[in-house]
């Protein structure tokens, strides 16, 4: 059987609307229950491994999967954190690798170490598309893949959309390179971006043609994982982050609600998710 888990991230979370409030770790594990979401995301790169502790009890008691999300800045410090994730119960990590050699000749060695860890220790590793990182480029990546067979994604398509600075509407070529990075991405998460700004509001008229961009994406991305996975769970991340990703006005405020556009994200991909047959 397989099944959509839809989850946040603690990021996220911190604060999570335009009050700016940063809310008690259990009060956030009960507000992501109930509305409705499987799991939260643990970033590492925003908060250290002791707060991931700290919340871990109170993800527990709400029936919360967690998922790591990972910066090595070495190649070994990836070791801890996968025994981390298996010990919290992860279904894989998320790897934001900090490795970032200027060769692809260089870079292979690398992608592959990880992989190799992440085998031996028996938890599943994505790259996700990511800036400032080993995906930073889209070019570079696909190259990584072509390269590396067995290379699995989790695709942010924010940050290429903006590395890349696409024209909109999108041409048919630079579509096609989006589809090859869908067709590699095992989980995905969920964010708007236009050419030149990494986080935009859901519900500006302006920005709308963006938001179709991104769900027609997802709706294909969720589409190809379905053809490649008769069973199990199939993981959409709903990451949309406190400022500076959050634009703001010039008092300082955000100018939407992250926490109710984060919901809206979800039931779109749960709809698109029922439009394609469901749990099934």
């Amino acid at each position: 059987m397989r099944q959509l888990k839809v989850y946040t991230s603690l990021w996220a979370m911190q604060p999570h609307d335009q009050s700016g409030v940063k809310l008690p770790y259990d009060q956030v594990c009960e507000m992501v229950a109930a509305a409705g979401f499987d799991g939260m995301v643990l970033d590492l790169g925003a908060f250290d491994v002791s707060v991931a502790h700290t919340v871990r009890p109170h993800m527990e008691a709400q029936g919360l999967t967690p998922l790591i999300a990972d910066f090595p800045k070495t190649i070994d410090s990836l070791e801890d954190t996968l025994h981390m994730a298996a010990d919290f119960g992860a279904p894989f990590v998320d790897v934001i690798g900090q490795v970032m050699p200027l060769a692809i000749d260089d870079m292979v060695p690398v992608i592959e170490t990880w992989m190799g860890m992440s085998d031996r220790i028996g938890v599943p590793v994505q790259f996700e598309t990511h800036r400032n990182c080993i995906t930073n480029d889209l070019f570079v990546t696909l190259q990584l893949l072509d390269r590396i067979p067995d290379m699995r994604l989790c695709a942010d398509l924010s940050h290429y959309v903006v590395d890349r600075e696409f024209w909109f509407p999108l041409s048919d070529d630079d579509m096609g390179l989006i589809s090859r990075i869908l067709h590699r991405s095992d989980s995905f998460q969920g964010r708007v971006a236009s050419r030149q700004q990494i986080q935009l509001q859901l519900d500006f008229p302006q920005h709308q043609k963006w938001v179709d961009l991104f769900k027609g994406w997802w709706r294909e991305g969720l589409a190809d994982w379905r053809a490649r996975n008769p069973s199990g769970d199939c993981i959409f991340v709903c990451e949309l982050g406190p400022p500076e990703y959050a634009m703001t006005g010039p008092d300082g405020r955000e100018m939407s609600n992250r926490w109710e556009e984060s919901q809206l994200i979800m039931r779109w991909v749960r709809q698109i998710w029922d439009d394609l047959g469901g749990d099934s």
